[in-house]
């Protein structure tokens, strides 16, 4: 299960108009800077793209999960995107990706940012909850979906 409170409704961007993946992970970095708190936006795109850099974070069945972790982060940070239109992000199934997760732990956290990184995958494996985030209404809508407690019928969508 995801932390309760990881990902806050003021963190959900809908509808993004957003060309490329360096602009997706700079919208993403604004989205994870919480103002007057370090790090800031300029570091966090930074750290984002040092781990694009790696290889990249896009999955399957249209979704990317960015992430970093970060020196001098407290406690998991994460933020969310619904792009208007699929941009490619070189994911491993080739496909253009349209939902982005971002996620940021404290640098410390190796064994948290695993956890969660398998977790997000898990949610995200399902291609039902993947079509219920794209048909959700609001960012509160998509939060329920994303939130740790069991969807109503999670027994029929096998995760």
């Amino acid at each position: 299960m995801l932390p309760e409170g990881l990902l806050e409704e003021e963190r959900i961007s809908l509808g993004d108009r957003l060309a490329s993946k360096k602009r997706v992970l700079e919208r993403l970095a604004a989205l994870l800077t919480t103002e007057g708190r370090p790090p800031g936006t300029e570091q966090i795109y930074e750290k984002l793209l040092e781990r694009e850099r790696l290889g990249s974070t896009g999955m399957s069945h249209g979704v990317a999960i960015p992430h970093a972790r970060i020196k001098g982060l407290r406690q998991p940070r994460s933020a969310f995107l619904r792009l208007d239109e699929p941009i490619d992000f070189d994911a491993l199934d080739g496909q253009p990706v349209d939902l982005v997760f971002g996620l940021l732990v404290p640098e410390q956290a190796t064994d948290e940012h695993l956890a969660l990184l398998a977790e997000l995958a898990r949610l995200f494996a399902s291609s039902q909850r993947c079509n219920r985030v794209r048909n959700a209404k609001n960012a509160a809508e998509i939060r329920q979906l994303l939130n740790p407690a069991p969807l109503p019928d999670a027994a029929s969508d096998h995760g």
